[in-house]
């Protein structure tokens, strides 16, 4: 009986060992995942300042190290510096951070921040202080810091060659830090308070003109990218850096074309190779940034498939130069359903141009019924509609005819029609939801001249319903794929962008589009579309 009872006791004993045991494994194995919490940015609250950095590593295969430091003392940057590709391993960046009115006279802050295997103080007075992952800090007392616009007051974490940090106050360190991973985590230091972001107010030229560029399906990494399908054929395709080649292609179009606006028109992240979707959305904001132009975001159905969800992508967005993106109502359906309006030109505060722009999700939600991709909700379009309808006194004031243009990610099932007519590139299937909630007859109602998409990147044309009874009514317009980081292929499909040349003295609108190779100055099935504000069969 004894001896049953102390063994039973012994049983008891290892399973609690076991379950400890387990339990151990498994939080420390939740810390090696890519960060996907909402905490995963530091604060950057204003009169923070950085008095300490630190790296902290830890492995699934030792219960005893863990990644996480006092969190009293410590804000950690919720990003795995490894971006999990670490199986058995994890890292994380860690800062002091105190309010500048709560320093002790003994407190440090730092003022400098280099990364590297020597110390680069050597030879030098300064007092350099080495940290993990190659990081050296200079540091100071309060009373010698100087010019507090010159004091790290956050830091932020980036990955890739490519890395670039476009918010105001910002910088990527050139060095990465140095740690066993090929992720090239980079850190990027802000010196000084937060700077206001001012929104820009898109406005009709002098000349009455008015250009927008739309851009669509960049499918942009985190790092330099592989390209697939790229124009011409590689021999070695891994040789092509697709972000890189995508965004030198962007820069030319901006160069050349100079647009008053861009428009993305989704997936401008490709969640599969972005795991830190911040690094590849700062890429393509800090190009639109250098040439001072106004743009603004949809989502695709790759937008949030990496670490970031849509509420978050938005936020981001919000706090960059430039930027006009919006949320949109908390109580309609979708993120980004909102509304620009573009004012007349000189000091008019009237409304010339309204740009309609919806969020029209990613996949199915009833695949067994209508497999495939989503479609725009009930909500959403009421709110276009009552949207329109409350806009429509505040448009007759303008001096001119006023226009509306709408743009979404995923098409509309009535760009899936081959009897049609249509002009330019339909090299694919349309993948229009198979479910119709209406939403081009309520363009048509709320007098919306033309709708672009992106989605389909081999498919770059401009449709027009056919009905020579009638007026027509509505251009149904592809933007094309533009970036190397998305499939391409169909016998040598070079990327492109759209353009809306917009003549408000005579209300009207002309497209084409511009390629990546080959013919790269002509415009491309170029056609005027609307005329003294009325929809025109193409010429």
């Amino acid at each position: 009986m004894t001896r049953r009872i102390v063994r039973t006791g012994i049983q008891l004993g290892l399973l609690v060992l076991i379950i400890v045991f387990t339990l151990l494994i498994l939080d420390t194995k939740l810390e090696l995942l890519p960060a996907v919490i909402h905490d995963r940015l530091p604060a950057h609250h204003p009169g923070l300042v950085i008095t300490d950095v630190t790296v902290t590593t830890c492995s699934a295969l030792n219960i005893f190290s863990s990644c996480k430091l006092d969190s009293d003392l410590w804000h950690r940057i919720e990003k795995d510096l490894y971006l999990g590709t670490g199986w058995t391993s994890s890292a994380y960046l860690h800062v002091q951070r105190k309010k500048e009115e709560d320093l002790l006279p003994e407190d440090s802050i730092v003022i400098d921040l280099r990364m590297g295997r020597l110390d680069p103080g050597a030879g030098t007075d300064k007092k350099w202080e080495s940290r993990p992952a190659g990081i050296w800090l200079l540091r100071t007392d309060r009373s010698r810091t100087g010019d507090p616009q010159k004091v790290i007051t956050s830091l932020d974490v980036l990955f890739g060659a490519d890395a670039a940090d476009p918010r105001p106050g910002w910088e990527v360190k050139d060095t990465p830090l140095l740690l066993d991973t090929k992720s090239e985590a980079r850190l990027s230091i802000r010196r000084g308070h937060s700077i206001k972001v001012e929104r820009p107010t898109p406005r009709i030229r002098k000349d009455g003109r008015f250009k927008i560029m739309q851009v669509s399906d960049l499918h942009l990494s985190t790092g330099l990218g592989k390209c697939r399908e790229p124009v011409p054929p590689m021999d070695d395709e891994s040789k092509c850096e697709a972000d890189p080649r995508t965004l030198e292609f962007i820069d030319k179009m901006l160069d050349e074309e100079k647009p008053d606006m861009v428009v993305l028109s989704g997936d401008q992240v490709n969640g599969e190779t972005a795991p830190d979707a911040e690094t590849a959305i700062f890429k393509f904001a800090e190009i639109f940034i250098k040439y001072r132009v106004p743009y603004a975001v949809i989502f695709g159905n790759h937008d949030d498939e990496g670490n970031l969800d849509r509420s978050e992508t938005m936020e981001i967005m919000q706090q960059l130069p430039y930027s006009l993106s919006e949320p949109g109502p908390v109580d309609v359906d979708g993120v980004g359903n909102y509304i620009i309006e573009v004012l007349g030109r000189a000091s008019s505060t009237h409304s010339a141009l309204t740009l309609y722009l919806l969020d029209t999700h990613s996949y199915s939600p009833d695949e067994r019924q209508y497999h495939g991709y989503d479609w725009l909700k009930p909500n959403q379009v009421e709110w276009f509609k009552s949207s329109s309808q409350r806009l429509q006194k505040s448009h007759r004031e303008y001096t001119h005819i006023h226009m509306n243009l709408a743009f979404i990610h995923i098409p509309l099932p009535e760009y899936r029609n081959p009897n049609n007519w249509y002009q330019g590139s339909w090299v694919e299937a349309p993948t229009a939801p198979l479910y119709n909630s209406g939403f081009k007859d309520a363009l048509v109602n709320e007098n919306v001249l033309v709708v672009s998409c992106g989605h389909d990147h081999a498919n770059d044309y401009c449709m027009l319903e056919q009905n020579a009874e009638e007026q027509p009514s509505l251009w149904m317009c592809y933007a094309g794929g533009a970036g190397f980081g998305g499939y391409g292929g169909y016998g040598g499909y070079v990327r492109r962008v759209r353009f809306f040349d917009i003549d408000m003295n005579s209300a009207r609108i002309m497209t084409y589009k511009r390629l990546e190779y080959g013919d790269t100055r002509s415009r491309i099935d170029e056609m005027m579309i609307v005329d003294g504000g009325k929809v025109v069969r193409a010429s």
